[in-house]
This record gives C-alpha cells, sequence and structure tokens, in this order.
C-alpha cells in the first residue's frame, strides 16, 4: 500500500523538485500540501505549490495555506537565493486551481486524527512552524505520527544562514524545539548529507535531456537555484536539499547516518537556531532524532530523474 505522507513546504526551487518526486511516485500517496511562510512570504508559497501540482497535472492535490510568519521571531526570507517569487526560473502560468478552505494547520490535525494512528508521515520541507502549531492545539497527535522526515540543521557542516543555524531551523527555532520535542519519530536531513548532493553540470543536463515540459521546468530551477551557492561555495554545484526528504522515504539505503540527540538552540543571538547535535554520545540526553550524514548522490540524481521523467 502506497505511504500516506502529508507535504509541508515554502517553495523554493529544491521544493518544488521535492513535490515533483513525491507526486511522480506510487510508493506515496500525498494527502495533502501544507504551505509556510519560509523562502518566500505565505502568500507565494501557496501559489508555488500549486503552480507545482499543476506544472505535474495533480491539481486534484488538496492544497492548504499555513502559518505566515514565525511563532515568536520577525519571518526572515530567502529572495536572494530563490529570487523575488521563489521560484524564478522557467515562466509558467498563474495556478488556476483553488486552495482548500481549511488552515494548514486544521488539516494537520484533521487528518492525523481520522486517518488509523501510526500511518501519516510528516514531511517537513520548510520551517516547522505549522507543525508546531499542530502539535501544540492537539497534543493527541503526536503519538498518532508514524514519523517526522524533515530537512533542516546541520552539525559539522555548520550553518547556512548564520555560522551555526541552517535556513529552516534559524527561521523559526522555537517551532522546530517543540517539534524535535514531541515524542515522534523524527528522521532529519541535515546540510552534512545535502551538501553531498550536488547539481553538477551533467546531472542538470541527463535532467534536461528528458524532453519533457516538466523536466525542462524542472532543470531550467536548477540552473536558477544552483548559482548563488555555486558562489557561495565555491563547489562544482549547488547542493540539492529538499528532495532528500522524499528520496529517504522512496530509497532509505541511498542514504546513512545514525540516532542521536538533537536539540535547538533558542537563547543565544550568536547560536539562535543552532542544531546541536551529540553525534559522539558524550551526553546522556535520549536519542530523538535519526541524523543523515551521507547520500549516494549518483543514486539521488538518478531516483530523481527517472521518476521526473514520468510526469
Amino acid at each position: 500500500m502506497p505511504r500516506p505522507i502529508i507535504i509541508d513546504t515554502d517553495p523554493g526551487q529544491d521544493d518544488a523538485l521535492a513535490l515533483l518526486l513525491a507526486l511522480a511516485s506510487p510508493e506515496l500517496e500525498v494527502l495533502g500540501i501544507t504551505a509556510v511562510a519560509g523562502n518566500v512570504p505565505l502568500a507565494l508559497t501557496s501559489r508555488n505549490v500549486r503552480i507545482v501540482c499543476e506544472l505535474a497535472g495533480r491539481t486534484g492535490v488538496t492544497v492548504c495555506a499555513g502559518a505566515d510568519r514565525p511563532l515568536l521571531r520577525t519571518l526572515v526570507t530567502a529572495e536572494q537565493v530563490h529570487g523575488k517569487t521563489g521560484l524564478d526560473g522557467p515562466v509558467l502560468p498563474e495556478p488556476t486551481m483553488p486552495l482548500d478552505k481549511r488552515h494548514a494547520v486544521d488539516f494537520i490535525i484533521e487528518t492525523l486524527m481520522t486517518r488509523e494512528a501510526g500511518t501519516v508521515t510528516l514531511c517537513p520541507l520548510g520551517p516547522l512552524t505549522n507543525i508546531a502549531l499542530a502539535l501544540a492545539r492537539e497534543p493527541r497527535i503526536a503519538p498518532r505520527i508514524r514519523e517526522i522526515v524533515l530537512m533542516g540543521g546541520g552539525f559539522f557542516e555548520g550553518g547556512n544562514t548564520t555560522p551555526a543555524a541552517e535556513f529552516n531551523i534559524y527561521v523559526d527555532p522555537q517551532a522546530a524545539q517543540i517539534v524535535f520535542g514531541c515524542g515522534a519519530p523524527i528522521t532529519m536531513i541535515p546540510l552534512d548529507c545535502t551538501h553531498k548532493a550536488l547539481t553538477t553540470a551533467p546531472r542538470i543536463a541527463a535532467l534536461r535531456a528528458v524532453g519533457t515540459k516538466v523536466a525542462s521546468a524542472a532543470a531550467e530551477w536548477l540552473d536558477f537555484f544552483e548559482r548563488f551557492d555555486v558562489q557561495k561555495y565555491g563547489s562544482e554545484g549547488g547542493p540539492l536539499h529538499d528532495p532528500c526528504v522524499i528520496a529517504w522515504l522512496l530509497k532509505p539505503e541511498l542514504f546513512a547516518g545514525r540516532g542521536v540527540n538533537v536539540e535547538i538552540e533558542t537563547a543565544s543571538s550568536l547560536t539562535m537556531g543552532m542544531t546541536v547535535v551529540d553525534w559522539w554520545g558524550v551526553t546522556d540526553r535520549p536519542k530523538n532524532a535519526m541524523v543523515l550524514r551521507d547520500v549516494d548522490a549518483d543514486g539521488f540524481y538518478r531516483l530523481l530523474t527517472e521518476r521526473i521523467a514520468t510526469l
């Protein structure tokens, strides 16, 4: 049976490719996609989700708008990475499919409370505001979650927004603290892993060579997206973060990591949003997350390209 998932996202070109990968994979049942403010404000992230769904021909997917700001902090966005729309690159039509009238938090709670306990996986690709609000409003959902698989954080790599903090966690560290403390099984895919999945020229060329409208748009998104990180890191390509969440669900054998304790820094102005990963087990804090550190990048890009080719 397909694995039921809810994707919570703030597209972003890499979020868009994660959505395409999920929508192209029959092993997954996308129950709904919830938008959160992050890479760009909520009006754009909720728009961008629908653009991707329409590109993939999946106009029946439930799309809900959620939180338009972090729990306690002023919203930080990333137009310098993703462009003013969040999906700069290919020119695509404005979406016509409607937003669901429910708030994302209500949709998440309703789905988890009505579906069989232990069956629904949450896949946050952006700041964790919607997930934290759902857990705070209805604590009974925590033991009903099969797993939370999220992209965020870093440890040996440090951060990409501050020296200590990765963007998704930095935008709403208080929300991340709630999520990592909720008791549900968590798989965290940090920069240490995603920075090994680079969008090299041959990998983008292989995607473009598929020749479909969807694959061509995806290649254009990668062309735009990688320019920032190539300049920043001096690498041969940009790290493709968010599709790793979906790839983990499809082929966990492509990844390696270990169970550790992760705590979120919410007090220090210097390290706000840092994911404090006890990789070496030097504390007695209980393990609360599987943290991935390695990825078979070639296998990851083969999976991504093969699946997008089916749309």
